[in-house]
């Protein structure tokens, strides 16, 4: 059986569904959601398409489902505005209205954007999210969170916009490209190095083995599951500890050019560079410290930034990113793993060095 994780929210519930070769179960816990009719859309890639939109849809029809697919172009640079504008036009000329639903089969991108469109399509129709990723099962999918990218950074337009349902099958991870599924642990071992120091343990266990996976995307969405219900809307400072390693991971990936570097080999570079400050300005260890590099050159993730990705590029962003409030900079720091917290004292300065260590 599959496991279930339940977020009680302030709007509605929604269920996280995780299991191994699930898929043409989707139905009926389709049918388990008060909100979600008959008649609705699906939203994937060009790269996941051929892999799962038959099967899907085949599902779905087999249940009298009315769906119309729309596929998009695989990558990064599909999360932009003129995309959403696109998906919602095509959801028009379906005739799909406030009362139909929409599935996000993929990855981050997929899930991000067409999440987005499900915010702002009718002011809001219920989405389901079947991510296909390691990076979407663990993170991306669960919480709420939607949007797109501009020149001036990643994911400065979007919206909180819950899912009734998110539907993770570990089997789709088997068709992942090996770049792809590495990226992914990116945020696994974030989700070790800011509440569970026990999920390290088993990332070292297994490394890039495709076993335990159940195991492994359960643990990780229960530490988020957790902290999206303490803090939904990032208003206490709860949910903002999962931004570890993202302010300037953020900044490399939109710097690099989005697409050319993956947003799990930013967010590893991130998050060494995060690991540093939290050597200098909060007492993390030597020895943790360089555990959790460790951990990221286990999964074959990049540890050194890339000469060729320009330095006053990522600073210019980095000066853009939400995570500053009034010119303040908000910084998750580690005090030690599994044992996170949002420091006010991290100066401009103090990125700046820590970015040029990255090229060291």
């Amino acid at each position: 059986m599959p496991t279930t994780i339940t977020l009680d929210l302030a709007a509605r519930r929604s269920e996280v569904i995780i299991g191994e070769n699930t898929l043409s179960q989707l139905p009926q816990w389709l049918a388990q959601q008060s909100r979600i009719g008959k008649r609705g859309v699906l939203i994937t890639d060009s790269n996941v398409d051929p892999l799962y939109g038959d099967q899907v849809l085949e599902s779905l029809e087999s249940q009298n489902y009315n769906i119309t697919r729309i596929v998009i172009p695989a990558g990064e640079a599909s999360k932009n505005m003129q995309q959403i504008s696109d998906i919602c036009r095509a959801m028009l000329q379906a005739e799909l209205d406030r009362h139909s639903f929409l599935i996000a089969l993929g990855g981050g991108v997929i899930g991000d954007a067409a999440g987005f469109a499900a915010a702002i399509f009718q002011r809001g129709i219920p989405v389901v999210q079947i991510p296909t990723t390691v990076v979407a099962q663990v993170d991306s999918s669960v919480g709420g969170k939607t949007g797109v990218n501009t020149p001036e950074g990643k994911n400065l337009i979007g919206a909180f916009h819950q899912p009734d349902l998110v539907f993770a099958d570990v089997q789709t991870l088997n068709t992942l490209p090996e770049r792809e599924y590495n990226e992914g642990f990116a945020e696994i071992i974030k989700h070790a190095a800011i509440r569970d120091a026990s999920l390290l343990d088993l990332v070292e266990e297994i490394g890039l083995e495709k076993i335990k996976l159940v195991e492994l995307i359960t643990r990780n969405v229960a530490i988020k599951a957790a902290i999206v219900e303490e803090d939904e809307r990032e208003t206490t400072g709860t949910r903002a500890l999962l931004n570890f390693g993202h302010t300037i991971g953020h900044g490399i990936e939109a710097a690099a050019g989005y697409g050319k570097m993956l947003h799990g080999e930013a967010i590893s570079l991130g998050l060494v560079a995060a690991i540093r400050l939290s050597q200098q300005h909060s007492g993390l260890s030597d020895d943790q410290a360089q555990r959790l590099i460790a951990a990221l050159k286990l999964v074959q993730l990049p540890t050194q930034l890339d000469p060729s990705i320009d330095r006053e590029k990522i600073l210019r962003i980095l000066r853009l990113d939400k995570k500053f409030i009034d010119g303040q900079i908000r910084f998750v720091l580690l005090k030690s793993i599994g044992n996170a917290f949002v420091s006010k004292d991290i100066t401009f300065t103090d990125i700046e060095t820590a970015v040029d260590a990255l090229y060291q």
